[in-house]
Parts: C-alpha cells; sequence; structure tokens
C-alpha cells in the first residue's frame, strides 16, 4: 500500500463496549483527561508512535508503550494522568476509513 489516497489524520475512533462503559463509569475530570488523551490519539501523525521518542510531542502526563514489543504492529497503551491512567488501543491502517479502536480503558 502506498501513502497515496491513504487517509491522514484526524482518524476515526471507536470503542469497544467494555471500554465504552468503563469510560462512561469514571468520575467528570477523569473523562475530560481521556478525552484529552483521544485527542492526542486521533490527531497524532503515527499513531503508533513508533521510533525514539516519538511520543515527545505528547503532554508531560501521557506516554505511548506497546504492549508486546515483539508486535511492532501490535496493541498500545496509552499511560495518562501520569501513569495513573491508559487506554489500550491498537490502530487500524487501511486505505479507506482507518481508526483507532480502544479496547481497555482504566483509572485508579
Amino acid at each position: 500500500m502506498t501513502d497515496e489516497g491513504f487517509m491522514g489524520p484526524p482518524w476515526q475512533m471507536d470503542w469497544t463496549l467494555k471500554a465504552q462503559a468503563a469510560r462512561d463509569a469514571l468520575p467528570e475530570n477523569v473523562r475530560k483527561m481521556v478525552d484529552a488523551a483521544r485527542a492526542e490519539l486521533v490527531t497524532a501523525k503515527d499513531p503508533y508512535f513508533r521510533g525514539i521518542d516519538a511520543d515527545v510531542d505528547l503532554p508531560r502526563d501521557m506516554k505511548v508503550r506497546p504492549v508486546d514489543s515483539s508486535k511492532p504492529k501490535g496493541a498500545r497503551v496509552l499511560l495518562f494522568d501520569n501513569g495513573h491512567g491508559w487506554m489500550t488501543y491498537t490502530f487500524i491502517r487501511r486505505t479507506e476509513d482507518p481508526q483507532v479502536v480502544v479496547e481497555e480503558i482504566f483509572w485508579q
């Protein structure tokens, strides 16, 4: 696949039912942090944040890490609120309608 004709940011985002229910159950101030993390993901040039210091443009309280380092195109975890919360997501890169899928969300 070439980048010609490939859609770029902002990406579509979908939530699993479990992740959406977990987000909706969070306190309002935490939902605002989740919304800020969501905004960072859907506008990122590369939602996989590959490379050294690829997440340097994220706010100081957010970091992105691979869930399994042996799967470079696998799931990622976006840590927010200085690591007190996280979202596990995958990026489905396809020519039409590429999207970020949030599979799990947690905050403590």
